[in-house]
């Protein structure tokens, strides 16, 4: 028999086979291990379920009954169909209904014992469970119901392996996993106790005993058992929020294996030496003070000095400069650009688009127009001939300064002597792409910046390597932003106000949102829109559209005539959320504002505002709104601090959704929650420094991290 343990591959389970192994895969449950650091969605208290008689509107309830009948009913709508059911116990009966389910006719029959849970609505019908979660506890013939749609073998395996049905599914606290493929909660349920019994007594444990004892932490055995199967008495309000002895070791664990890499990371850069160091002169602070258009905000010239010190030092900089939408970064790294410049470096600024490139490029040629410095632009546009002519010059160190998209990073661009990077809105980048750039340089100081605000939990993780800087002060001038969310039935005042702008002078941009599924679909909304806009709404004004599938030139020549003032109107999908800069925008109008996440709709308002007029924004929405759509609008009104917006945004969706890209440098996380256990974050950085300093442990724990702590996290390898 092949040894059990956490590494065991989960095919080798009895009660698994193939098709099961496969659909535990493709949500990447491979081991043992994986599986086990799996948790459950919720914890259902089934000693004590509510009776129906007892519940409330708008309160979440577990209720367990019986299938007094089911079936599906169409609707007006073509290919809408509702599945209902009647559910009783021994206090009385309810009506449950889901949408657009078909396929749960082969999944429920009369005489079904069922657990719901959802909550109790108010409707025109009278009172229902609206798609509520289900798990079958016991079919007309005990146990086909639950697994509906298996072939019979493996209906038969798991039936081979469960163990008595009062003790595991009912009559306890029961563990409830979100259904994988074909298997249910309840077959979950059955091959985790099997899996828990098989463990090994002298379980390794990666947390020591002094650590375990100074975090009150019990040992990881136990921990596995009971954060599936808690012991009687464990509060299940406080399993639901994650919170049980048990849950709080395994996310600790977690979270103290990730920070080991994050801080060794961190210790391995501060250990690289520059081949030489920037030092500061009178006559380069003087360089700096003429290409300055304005008094610095305090905010820059402390975020200036944070930077220019670290690139005295011996040690390669690196770090995060984050500013709010129209807070000056540009400026500070210019200023970082030229102390670069002056020691004899060159310097790559990197953007995410072609645009914004193109923006920085024209921004920075400007303000170094008196200078004796070059700088070029370089993107996938620039002609073959052009290019080869740059890569010349960078080689030999004729160019100062360029600045580009990811052509940066191809292979040809090289530099006589890389000394600064800097990368704006790097969480639209690769991992490997900004390492690649670096990489171009003998160790060069590298700045990263973003007008997304990090919030302090995902700075521990994403960025945990780097130092950062905080712009929070917006240059003198600028007035806030006006926010207003108005429903679709206030459409036409809205355009009245929009043609009021600009009679008095000022032009406004109109978003449409773009979404994966619908791309076709929302494009062509947008497309109408422009034309209804220019022929019906606004047949005195100019009208120009701007989307992601023109050519690059036509993007451009779109946008250049919109910041030269050659159109009143902009009809646009996202490609104007970062960067694009055109003083003179006064209204910002987003249609279907409730279908855009909080950051991002903080990221078009900051399109406007960037000059010496009052600006707006209007949000535009339609019926039905959920609760967090309207969660999100009222953030918006409420204030204009990117950071508290950041933070709420990180609340409502999460961080998995926060930056949108799993190249953003987001660990995979199997047990922990960045937004509900930061604190828990924090205690564990603290202990990875710990057990890093000593020296009985230290070596060990680096070969965790060089081994497997890439693998493990989803993330680029320590190097």
């Amino acid at each position: 028999m092949i040894p059990f343990d956490l590494q065991t591959p989960l095919q080798f389970m009895k009660g698994v086979g193939p098709r099961r192994a496969a659909d535990l895969q493709r949500v990447g449950l491979s081991t043992v291990e994986d599986f086990l650091y799996r948790f459950p969605i919720r914890y259902e208290d089934r000693g004590s379920f509510q009776t129906i008689a007892s519940l409330r509107p708008g309160v979440p309830a577990t209720i367990v009954g019986e299938i007094l009948g089911c079936g599906l009913r169409p609707t007006r709508r073509p290919r809408f169909k509702i599945f209902e059911m009647i559910v009783r116990d021994h206090t009385g009966s309810l009506r449950a209904i889901w949408f657009n389910q078909p396929f749960l006719k082969d999944v429920f029959r009369p005489h079904q014992r069922v657990v719901l849970f959802g909550k109790l609505e108010l409707t025109p019908h009278g009172l229902q469970l609206q798609s509520p979660q289900y798990e079958i506890v016991r079919g007309d013939d005990e146990t086909e119901g639950e697994v509906a749609g298996e072939p019979a073998t493996a209906r038969g395996e798991a039936d081979r392996l469960e163990p008595d049905e009062e003790t595991l599914h009912t009559g306890r606290i029961v563990p409830v996993y979100e259904k994988t493929g074909h298997l249910t909660a309840k077959v979950q349920r059955t091959l985790v106790h099997q899996a828990l019994g098989l463990l090994p007594a002298d379980l390794s444990d990666p947390l020591s005993l002094d650590l375990r004892a100074r975090q009150d932490l019990i040992d990881r055995r136990t921990a596995l058992h009971d954060a599936h199967f808690p012991p009687e008495g464990t509060p299940v309000a406080a399993l639901n929020a994650f919170r049980s002895p048990a849950q709080r070791r395994l996310i600790f664990e977690e979270f103290f294996l990730f920070q080991l890499g994050i801080v060794l990371r961190k210790r391995r850069s501060e250990a690289d030496r520059k081949p030489r160091s920037a030092v500061i002169t009178d006559a380069i602070r003087e360089s700096a003070r003429r290409v300055l258009p304005f008094k610095l905000t305090g905010d820059q010239k402390r975020a200036i000095k944070e930077i220019v010190d670290d690139m005295k030092r011996p040690q390669p900089m690196n770090r995060l400069l984050q500013g709010d939408v129209g807070s000056g970064k540009t400026i500070v790294a210019l200023m970082a650009a030229i102390v670069a410049i002056e020691n004899g470096f060159q310097v790559a600024f990197m953007a995410p688009t072609e645009i914004l490139a193109e923006q920085h490029f024209i921004n920075i040629r400007r303000l170094l127009e008196t200078s004796r410095f070059r700088l070029a632009l370089l993107t996938g546009s620039t002609p073959a001939k052009k290019r080869r002519e740059m890569q010349a010059e960078l080689g030999g160190g004729s160019l100062h300064l360029v600045v580009g998209t990811h052509a940066l990073v191809e292979d040809p661009v090289g530099f006589r002597e890389l000394g600064l990077v800097i990368i704006d809105e790097q969480h639209r980048f690769g991992v490997m792409q900004r390492a690649t750039l670096r990489s171009k340089g003998q160790h060069p100081d590298v700045l990263v910046m973003t007008a997304t605000p990090i919030p302090r939990t995902l700075a521990l993780t994403t960025y945990g390597d780097l130092d950062v800087s905080i712009m929070r002060e917006m240059p003198p001038g600028r007035h806030p932003i006006k926010t207003i969310a108005k429903p679709e039935t206030r459409r036409d005042e809205i355009y009245d106000f929009i043609r009021k702008q600009v009679e008095e002078g000022r032009q406004a941009y109109v978003i449409y949102p773009l979404v994966e599924e619908s791309e076709k679909v929302d494009l062509r909304a947008a497309t109408e829109m422009a034309d209804h806009l220019a022929q019906d709404i606004f047949p005195e004004l100019r009208v120009a559209l701007l989307h992601g599938r023109m050519k690059q030139d036509a993007k451009d020549r779109v946008m250049q005539a919109f910041a030269r003032g050659d159109y009143h109107i902009l009809v646009s999908t996202t490609v104007v959320e970062v960067g694009v800069d055109v003083a003179n925008a006064g209204v910002m109008l987003v249609e279907h504002a409730e279908r855009f996440g909080l950051s991002q709709l903080h990221q078009l308002r900051g399109r406007v505002g960037r000059g010496p007029h009052q600006s707006y924004c209007i949000l535009l929405y339609q019926f039905p709104i959920t609760d967090q759509g309207r969660e999100r609008l009222k953030a918006l009104t409420d204030t204009t601090d990117g950071f508290v917006i950041a933070e709420k945004d990180l609340e409502l969706r999460g961080p998995g959704d926060f930056f949108g890209t799993r190249q953003s440098g987001l660990p995979t996380l199997r047990v922990g929650d960045l937004v509900r256990d930061h604190q828990l974050m924090e205690e564990a950085r603290r202990e990875a420094s710990a057990a890093l300093d000593d020296p009985a442990q230290e070596e060990g724990l680096a070969t965790f991290v060089r081994e497997s702590w890439a693998q493990r996290f989803g993330l680029v390898g320590i190097g």
